[in-house]
């Protein structure tokens, strides 16, 4: 369908936005407004941990309550330095002209990529203080992860932002931001929420609990780089390149580049994690594992 019979048939046969009655604000005191956004950080990180929690709680776990509490504090930390910077530096480096800018979280502006790397440095932190085994609880903490970027996909939706590329299928939706150009197009942040949240919790929770993975260093992270590179690198295709960058010259998105490093490190991870199992003493849980 061309881009005028999808603007002229907008209006009748499609979802619109607006209907939802969405507010980017979840709370308006005036003087401070709580943003949905900040919300599903919070969330995220506050049920990541107590799903840590369940997991360190199993036999041969590779590290303590008192570390799990730790762990979020070097989490977010990664998450806020790490994610702010990469979307600085790879999808809007003119910010870098007013640095102070770079501070600004409130106007929006994070990468998943960078929050990624983020939590890594802060997991090797946390494991060189404490002299713990970095790939196992790189392990755990991977499992935890698609609760925040649930949470953070469907905030995106509610500030009506990443929208997708224009399409005519049933459930196409119209969104308010001049720059989508009121016409239909796909939900992508709801399919991001499905297939990074929903389905990649599920796959990691079966080989969790139903698999020996957790006693092969590196197979569960390994999983969840490959299942969230695929999903990120599938969703692309249906949602809108930034505008600021488009397209790139060697045919893919910003967003479809930097998942390439991560497949092809989760399947050598993957790959490899036989070739590392080993007897694990637990450091929490009841008993060991060989």
């Amino acid at each position: 369908m061309s881009l005028t019979l999808l603007a002229a048939a907008a209006t009748a046969d499609f979802f619109h936005y607006d209907a939802l009655g969405l507010s980017p604000v979840a709370l308006d005191l005036g003087f401070f407004q709580l943003r949905w956004y900040s919300l599903a950080y919070i969330a995220g990180i506050l049920i990541g941990w107590w799903y840590l929690l369940k997991l360190i709680a199993q036999p041969g776990a590779p590290m303590t309550r008192h570390h799990a509490d730790d762990m979020v504090f070097y989490a977010t930390l990664g998450i806020l330095i790490g994610g702010r910077l990469a979307y600085v530096f790879f999808y809007q480096p003119e910010i870098l002209r007013n640095p102070i800018d770079i501070l600004k979280l409130w106007q929006g502006g994070m990468s998943f990529h960078g929050g990624a790397i983020g939590v890594m440095i802060g997991i090797l932190l946390l494991a060189r203080k404490h002299g713990l085994n970095w790939l196992r609880v790189h392990d755990y903490v991977a499992c935890c992860v698609p609760f925040g970027l649930f949470f953070g996909r469907l905030a995106n939706f509610v500030n009506g932002e990443l929208w997708g590329r224009e399409t005519d299928v049933p459930w196409a939706m119209i969104f308010p931001d001049p720059n989508a150009g009121g016409v239909p197009r796909h939900p992508s942040q709801l399919y991001e929420a499905a297939l990074e949240g929903i389905v990649l919790f599920a796959v990691l929770a079966f080989f969790f609990w139903r698999t020996k993975a957790r006693y092969e260093p590196g197979k569960l992270v390994g999983i969840f780089l490959l299942g969230y590179g695929l999903s990120r690198f599938i969703v692309e295709f249906f949602r809108e390149p930034d505008v600021q960058l488009g397209t790139l010259s060697w045919g893919l998105t910003m967003g479809q580049t930097l998942t390439l490093p991560m497949i092809l490190g989760g399947l050598y991870l993957i790959g490899t994690a036989k070739g590392r199992r080993q007897r694990v003493e637990p450091i929490a849980g009841r008993d060991s594992v060989a």
